[in-house]
């Protein structure tokens, strides 16, 4: 599929894989609505984009635990755009690895709110218009955790298994739409994701977003017969 000129949606992309994605799709001169909560990220990644030859990209600050904030930003960038053509979700957050008891209650529901409640809010308030043209995307960008149990991450998990799910149900709910439904499964990645959750791991062992950001730019790029729906990128 040509990239060129599509309208997409990246949430989280003012950091992390979300940064990498945004710039990789800006490379092909895609038309970025990059969707974050630092208003000041978002402002260098959006200059970012076009110096790397993005045809248009906004910066939206939108805090993707807020429904009325996700409304908002939908309407804004369907708005400034005339429509959408990909959804890539994105934004995550990490709590730090532990016993269900020691994880505060308020990073529980924020984890719960931002990695599964908030991807399935954006992705209800954008379907109608991913519906409306012949190519339309939603790419999941999940994690490991969805597809393996591993001890001290019964909430990151629980979320994770969540958007595997919801995946699922989705692509059979829209085989007959013309949307295309896809998950990316991927192990650690060298982001700042654990540290600002106080977790030291050993970062520099894990996959690099910037190789992550170029699978998601191949998996978006193949023609509708060759869609690859399950990804899983391993260490």
């Amino acid at each position: 599929m040509e990239l060129k000129n599509k309208r997409i949606i990246v949430t989280g992309g003012s950091d992390g894989i979300g940064r990498h994605i945004c710039l990789k799709l800006a490379a092909v001169g895609t038309r970025l609505a990059i969707l974050g909560r630092d208003a000041d990220r978002l402002a260098a990644v959006e200059a970012e984009c076009i110096a790397a030859g993005a045809s248009e990209a906004i910066g939206i600050p939108c805090d993707i635990q807020n429904p009325d904030a996700i409304s908002g930003a939908v309407e804004q960038v369907t708005a400034a755009f005339g429509g959408l053509d990909i959804l890539i979700n994105n934004a995550g957050i990490w709590h730090k690895t532990g016993p269900l008891d020691e994880i505060p209650p308020q990073l529980l529901q924020a984890t719960v709110q931002t990695n599964l409640t908030g991807l399935m809010q954006i992705t209800q308030a954008t379907i109608p218009a991913l519906r409306a043209n012949d190519e339309g995307i939603i790419l999941n960008v999940v994690s490991k955790s969805g597809v393996v149990a591993q001890a001290g991450q019964s909430v990151y998990t629980a979320t994770k298994y969540g958007v595997r799910g919801f995946t699922e149900v989705l692509k059979a709910d829209e085989e007959n739409t013309g949307v295309r439904v896809g998950g990316v499964y991927q192990s650690g990645t060298n982001t700042g994701m654990f540290s600002k959750a106080g977790e030291d791991v050993p970062n520099h062992i894990f996959t690099e977003p910037d190789d992550l950001a170029d699978v998601v730019v191949f998996v978006l790029s193949r023609p509708p017969k060759l869609w690859i729906h399950d990804i899983r990128i391993e260490l």
